[in-house]
């Protein structure tokens, strides 16, 4: 595992100081309810977003790079246009948003949807982990 990764999922690129955590998702007729989101153990990577069935090749990301040592940039949520509507990408946000906060994070949002669910979501233990 990456040092510059450690941490915020299973990443879809490259180890290094860029990411993402990926939630597989099942065909969409299988699937009313949003991912459900578990902390593996060992040495894999935490914050991996995954519905069964396994082998669906469906996923909603959230990129994510480490700027400073202790600064990640929240950079982008994608959810498939079958899965939209559902969410996923609330629960993708709000899974990276309480790792920062378990592990003294300062975040950075680009992404325009984890602003916005700060916004309406404005835990003081969120807003006190934003970088200016």
């Amino acid at each position: 595992m990456g040092k510059g990764n450690r941490g915020l999922g299973a990443p879809c690129s490259p180890p290094g100081p860029r990411g993402c955590v990926a939630a597989r998702l099942p065909p969409a007729s299988l699937s009313q309810r949003g991912p459900s989101l578990h902390r593996p153990t060992g040495d894999t990577q935490s914050l991996t977003a995954l519905l069964p069935p396994p082998g669906c090749h469906d996923r909603a990301v959230l990129l994510y790079e480490y700027v400073g040592k202790r600064i990640v940039d929240l950079q982008h949520t994608e959810v498939p246009d079958a899965y939209r509507g559902r969410g996923i990408a609330k629960h993708l946000a709000k899974a990276a948003l309480d790792f920062v906060v378990e592990e003294d994070l300062k975040a950075h949002l680009t992404c325009w949807y984890i602003q916005k669910y700060v916004k309406e979501n404005p835990l003081p233990q969120y807003l006190e982990h934003l970088q200016p």
